[in-house]
C-alpha cells in the first residue's frame, strides 16, 4: 500500500458530506439492489467464485453493510461467514485451516463478517497469540491471497474506518437499546480502550498484506448510510458483469377445485395483536 493510501486510511475524511435523505438513500439502495441481483444472475451463470471479506473496529459498520448488501439476494448465491471463536481442535490446526472450508465454489459469493485477519487485529492486541505468530501471519497471508487469486477467486477486502467519537456513540447506542445489547460482547468492552493499540496493528496490517493482486481498500464509516451505498457500488464496480437475459415468465392457470369445499380451520390462530 503506498504512503498517501496509508495516511488516507488512519485520518479522518477531509470534510463531512450533508447527511442523505432517507428517501435518496432508499432510492439509492433500491437501484444498487436491482444491480446486485444482475450480478448475482452472472455469477450463478459464469461460475465466478467471489469472496468478500469485512474488516474495522467495533462499531464501525460491518453488518449493516453486510445486511444491505444482501438483503435482496438470495442466500444460497450470497453466504455469509461468521465465525464463532476456535475450538480447541481448530487451535490445534493450521490457521487458515478453519476458513479454507467456507472459501467460494463456483457460482457463489462468500461473504466474512471478519475473518483470517483476526489474527492481525484481535487476537494480536488482547495477546491471543504470540508476536511470533503474528510475524508468520503477515508474512504468509499474502502468499495464501495470491494462491487463491491464481485458482479464480475474485477476493475484496474492505476495512471501515470508524472515527473513535462515532465508535464512542454507537457502543453507548448499544448500552442503551435493548434490541442491540447482543452486539456487545465483554471482548468489545475489553477492546474499547485499546485505541491505538489497534491502530498500530491496522497500520501494519496495511502495510504487509495489502498486495497487488488483494490490496485493501478503506472506506470512512461514520456515515452509515453513505458507507453501505459507496461500498455496494465499489464492488459493483470491481466484478465484471453482464445483465442476463430476462426470462418471460407467465403464471399458469390455477387448477378447478374438482368437488373441493374449504374446510373450517380448527387449528390455533396466532391472537391479532396489532
Amino acid at each position: 500500500m503506498s504512503a498517501q493510501k496509508r495516511k488516507s486510511a488512519g485520518a479522518e475524511p477531509a470534510a463531512s458530506p450533508e447527511k442523505i435523505a432517507n428517501k435518496d438513500y432508499e432510492r439509492a439502495l433500491r437501484d444498487l439492489h436491482v444491480e446486485l441481483v444482475h450480478l448475482q444472475e452472472w455469477v450463478k451463470q459464469k461460475g465466478l467464485k467471489v469472496c468478500i471479506l469485512f474488516e474495522g473496529r467495533d462499531g464501525a459498520g460491518k453488518g449493516g453493510v453486510i445486511k444491505a448488501l444482501t438483503e435482496r439476494v438470495s442466500p444460497r448465491v450470497f453466504r455469509v461467514v461468521a465465525l464463532p471463536a476456535p475450538t480447541d481442535r481448530e487451535k490445534s490446526q493450521l490457521y487458515m485451516q478453519r476458513y479454507v472450508p467456507h472459501l467460494p465454489a463456483a457460482g457463489e459469493v462468500v461473504i466474512f463478517d471478519r475473518s483470517w485477519y483476526n489474527r492481525a487485529g484481535v487476537e494480536r492486541v488482547m495477546g491471543f497469540c504470540t508476536p511470533e505468530q503474528t510475524e508468520t501471519f503477515l508474512r504468509g497471508a499474502p502468499i495464501v491471497e495470491k494462491a487463491m487469486v491464481h485458482e479464480g477467486i475474485i477476493l475484496l477486502k474492505y476495512w471501515l474506518e470508524v472515527g473513535m467519537d462515532e465508535q464512542t456513540r454507537r457502543l453507548e447506542d448499544r448500552i442503551d437499546d435493548g434490541r442491540k445489547t447482543w452486539k456487545l460482547s465483554p471482548m468489545d468492552i475489553a477492546s474499547y480502550s485499546r485505541w491505538y493499540d489497534y491502530s498500530r496493528a491496522r497500520d501494519e496490517m496495511f502495510e504487509k498484506t495489502s498486495s497487488e493482486w488483494a490490496p485493501w481498500y478503506v472506506i470512512h464509516s461514520d456515515d452509515k448510510k453513505r458507507t453501505r451505498l459507496n461500498i455496494i457500488s465499489h464492488i459493483l464496480a470491481q466484478i465484471p458483469y453482464k445483465k442476463m437475459p430476462k426470462q418471460k415468465i407467465v403464471l399458469p392457470k390455477r387448477q378447478k377445485p374438482t368437488g373441493y369445499k374449504e374446510a373450517p380451520i380448527t387449528c390455533p390462530l396466532v391472537e391479532l395483536r396489532y
